[in-house]
């Protein structure tokens, strides 16, 4: 053997073990640099590992670990795919659901809502596990976002000025006394590199004079310093004579907390005081204080993880009384969730409560919300865009007209990383405000369109030819989405192993992706209706039925039409009657709405959906089946006058029934001018080239009537069929539609 390849081996040899020591002194001390909170130092030593070992899942875990940890969502979630891909979640189960995470902080919302769905069926086996439903409720809020994605409130967003934010992190608690009070996570010393010469990071009090639109240069609260600890989250009492805050100690950014109160008076703080065990249980995190009035009682907002809460930090309050005394704490309910529930502010003016929540619905990480108190907190609504983005927001408060928000979405100040830090945003209101022209207006009203409904089999009022219902759409959808259990059950039938469990997933799936989504669309689309007729608007709305071919057509146009009624039930029983005067044309302002109804559509159900009575696992439990269903508001328009059409007919639809291939099918409709003036159809439009059609009579004196003849040639058709024409008046837009539906063998 040579000298040469001993010397080379020797080398080679030598160079790993060197490679191999400084890899476990770089991971040990990466690791220590984590526990410690600094994140930034972990990351370099993560990297000099991987310059040595790409490839070990552990160092990659524990980099996208540290990345997200960071709050580098684009790398965090880049090397969470890479975990993925080599462990399939079997080594670092929660992998799965991090990359999902991360790719919705980033605003990936297909990929995300993939990656959810994907999840829901790993995590499977432990429904009741924080990773199945943290994947399903990420699923259902990612959908949501999707549609949310369009509506953005008109105002101008903008960064407070360096003599608030820095590259750290600001969090803003509120304005009082032309101050803004907010706290600061800063070193004692840092470089502009972002390497700190001091190695204390403190949370402190700060404030900022605001004078007209801009902030004074910010100054610390010495009254409310106290070394080698942590303040901050602050809110005045009823009177502004007290001021409570959270004083906190720290153990590698892991914060315990209690509420403190100091006395407040000429601009000054005095006479520290912690709250009683009542509010800081022994033993608990307790924060974020805010003060509200209920029912003419003072009362102390705030978040704590104590026992009995639904998870992380819950909401909680309690009635003060004479100042320093407190009732037993308890929970609001409608807010808590299994994440965090964080940073209450109590809005008197507007009787709200926002929050900020890793759980409902959302854009990305933390998005703040509100709830209206009434008689109690009700469900909390996403406050919106732009005051939500796919980062975290949070601290959400308001100083007369405007707002202001906690965010580390991108542009905020930073040395390395753009989302690592928190700045305080405000969001104003124009300056010039230009109404929207009419045009605008429906255009935010369509873009909302389809609105999709679902409806269980035969549903509402099974096994009648009635075309109307007495039931609203929100207690049908509650019945409906009652049944996913036994949807599941059925439609699993007869499998085992992992096609039962794929079959279960599929359909639990569908009522997520379309029959809950089409709620939320519903709730943001009436919204949006009921601001437009608050205006006078003229409104008319155009729903399509839709129906699986499980029945007869002729039975399916009754049926649709019961759907389309029950939309209209519940527009009419919402809020206690809101839109009645507007369905009934009695508004003082002339608003008004009216429904066109489409019973069928041109071609209806999938022609490969079962349709036998007897198979009701694939003919009504299948998704294939469910997803024909429904019903859907596909257009918006503003009513020209409040004349109706002069065609009409008594039997628009005709049910030729089951039909042979290649015969050509006639009927003959009757319509008739109910106006009190003579008319003149202009033409017959046709859609299909298989369709023809002639009226008798071209012009009609006022109540007269004459027949149109409609023919179709089934040659190229096969199944159920629905078939139109549509009458045209000279000097109308509108049109009367006649259609022939049959099944053809």
């Amino acid at each position: 053997m040579s000298r040469l390849y001993l010397v080379f081996a020797f080398i080679c040899t030598s160079s790993m073990l060197f490679g191999q020591n400084n890899l476990s002194k770089y991971l040990d001390f990466a690791q220590e640099q984590y526990d410690k909170g600094d994140y930034f130092y972990a990351l370099q030593y993560y990297e000099k590992a991987m310059e040595i070992d790409s490839a070990t899942v552990d160092i990659l875990w524990n980099y996208a670990q540290t990345l997200r940890a960071y709050k580098d969502y684009r790398k965090a979630e880049y090397y969470y795919e890479k975990v993925y891909g080599r462990e399939e979640a079997a080594i670092y189960p929660s992998s799965l659901l991090n990359w999902g995470l991360m790719q919705k902080q980033n605003g990936k919302y297909d990929d995300a809502i993939a990656t959810f769905k994907l999840a829901k069926k790993k995590y499977y086996k432990e429904k009741k596990g924080y990773l199945y439903q943290k994947s399903k409720r990420e699923l259902s809020s990612t959908i949501w976002a999707k549609s949310a994605l369009i509506d953005t409130a008109d105002v101008e967003f903008s960064r407070l000025p360096e003599t608030v934010n820095t590259q750290n992190s600001e969090f803003g608690h509120g304005i009082y006394n032309g101050e803004l009070i907010f706290s600061s996570l800063r070193a004692d010393s840092i470089s502009a590199s972002e390497e700190v010469y001091s190695p204390i990071y403190k949370t402190s009090l700060y404030r900022s004079k605001k004078s007209d639109l801009t902030f004074e240069s910010s100054e610390q609260i010495k009254e409310l310093f106290i070394e080698e600890l942590n303040t901050g989250n602050g809110s005045f009492s009823l009177d502004g004579s007290r001021y409570y805050f959270s004083l906190c100690t720290e153990r590698n950014f892991e914060y315990t907390c209690k509420i403190m109160v100091a006395q407040y008076g000429n601009g000054q703080w005095f006479a520290l005081d912690s709250l009683s065990e009542i509010i800081n249980e022994p033993g608990t995190n307790t924060s974020m204080p805010t003060i509200a009035e209920l029912k003419g009682q003072e009362v102390l907002i705030f978040a704590s993880d104590r026992e009995g809460g639904k998870g992380g930090m819950d909401i909680y309050t309690s009635k003060i009384r004479n100042g320093n005394q407190y009732s037993k704490v308890r929970a609001i309910k409608a807010l808590n969730t299994r994440d965090n529930d964080v940073t209450p502010w109590w809005n008197s003016g507007e009787q709200k409560l926002y929050f900020s929540s890793a759980w409902h619905d959302g854009f990305g990480g933390y998005d703040v919300f509100y709830s209206t108190y009434t008689t109690k907190f009700e469900k909390p609504l996403n406050a919106g865009l732009p005051i939500n983005s796919p980062a975290n927001d949070l601290y959400y408060f308001k100083d007369i007209d405007t707002g202001y928000i906690t965010s580390n979405r991108i542009g905020v100040l930073y040395s390395k990383n753009p989302t690592c830090c928190s700045d305080i945003f405000s969001l104003k209101p124009p300056v010039v405000i230009i109404p929207p022209t009419p045009e605008e207006t429906l255009a935010d009203l369509n873009k909302r369109l389809p609105v999709t409904l679902y409806f269980h089999n035969d549903e509402p009022n099974p096994r009648t030819r009635d075309t109307t219902t007495k039931i609203n759409y929100i207690d049908s959808y509650n019945g409906y989405t009652a049944m996913l259990e036994k949807y599941k059950k059925e439609y699993s039938k007869g499998l085992s192993g992992t096609n039962s469990d794929d079959a279960e997933e599929d359909i639990e799936n569908f009522f997520i992706e379309y029959v809950d989504k089409g709620v939320s669309d519903l709730k943001l689309f009436r919204t949006l209706l009921l601001e437009e007729l608050d205006k006078g608007s003229k409104i008319n709305i155009t729903i399509k039925g839709f129906a699986s071919p499980l029945a007869k057509t002729d039975y399916n146009v009754n049926l649709t039409k019961r759907r389309i009624k029950s939309l209209i039930n519940y527009m009419r029983e919402f809020d206690d009657g809101i839109f009645v005067k507007y369905l009934d044309a009695t508004a003082e302002n002339g608003g008004k709405v009216i429904f066109s109804h489409v019973p069928f559509g041109e071609y209806t159900a999938n022609q490969l959906t079962s349709d036998n009575p007897n198979d009701v696992q694939n003919s009504v439990y299948s998704r294939a089946a469910a997803i024909e269903r429904k019903i859907e508001i596909q257009s918006v328009s503003y009513l020209d006058d409040d004349e109706e059409f002069a065609l009409i007919s008594d039997q628009p639809v005709i049910d030729l029934g089951e039909t042979k291939h290649g015969d050509v099918l006639e009927a003959t409709f009757t319509i008739k001018n109910r106006s009190n003036e003579a008319i003149e159809i202009e033409n017959i439009r046709i859609p299909c080239d298989c369709t023809s059609a002639d009226a008798e009579t071209k012009v009609l004196a006022p109540s007269e009537s004459t027949e149109v003849k409609m023919k179709v040639d089934t040659e190229n058709i096969i199944g159920f069929a629905v078939k139109s024409i549509y009458v045209k008046l000279k000097d109308s837009d509108k049109e009367l539609r006649l259609y022939i539906s049959t099944e053809i063998k």
